[in-house]
């Protein structure tokens, strides 16, 4: 048996690939925020050429929105500027929003049935039906991040069953 220095993995397995990073910005806890806060996540994965499938970049860009609403409307008082972060691996990307509030909405778990909680309540289903996830973690300020984590392309479904 050859002896020798050990093989070293293929490049392809220890590299990242050029999308991959961490990017976070902050915004002023304002409705305008909402557009914006979008409009950069947009900007920055084709900036940064991720080949995120149409139908996820759609998904991810109404969650952004609502998670920014969210933090607009519910943390202000409290939390005058927002966060942003994005993450962004080889085959997914998640997205988190964080404020200083330290309330943690319970509206992850809210169903089609409930009055409200409808925007948070979307984010995890548009999560879900991505293939993703989503939860709320609290953060050293002692406010809180909501995030959302999605495959970069869907997931294959399977053929319909015939009768």
């Amino acid at each position: 048996m050859p002896s020798g220095p050990p093989a070293e993995p293929p490049e392809e397995l220890t590299s990242p690939l050029a999308y991959e990073g961490v990017w976070r910005f902050t915004a002023p806890a304002l409705e305008s925020s909402v557009p914006h806060a979008r409009h950069a996540v947009r900007d920055l994965l084709d900036e940064q050429r991720v080949p995120v499938a149409a139908a996820i970049m759609d998904g991810l860009l109404l969650i952004v929105s609502e998670l920014v609403t969210n933090a607009v409307q519910h943390a202000a008082l409290l939390s005058p500027q927002i966060a942003v972060q994005v993450t962004i691996g080889a085959n997914w990307l998640r997205v988190a929003v964080e404020d200083n509030h330290p309330y943690r909405p319970k509206a992850l778990v809210a169903d089609e049935s409930d009055l409200g909680g409808r925007g948070l309540w979307l984010v995890k289903m548009l999560t879900a039906e991505a293939g993703g996830k989503c939860d709320v973690e609290h953060i050293a300020s002692g406010g809180k991040a909501i995030w959302a984590e999605l495959p970069l392309a869907p997931l294959a479904t399977s053929p319909p069953r015939s009768l």
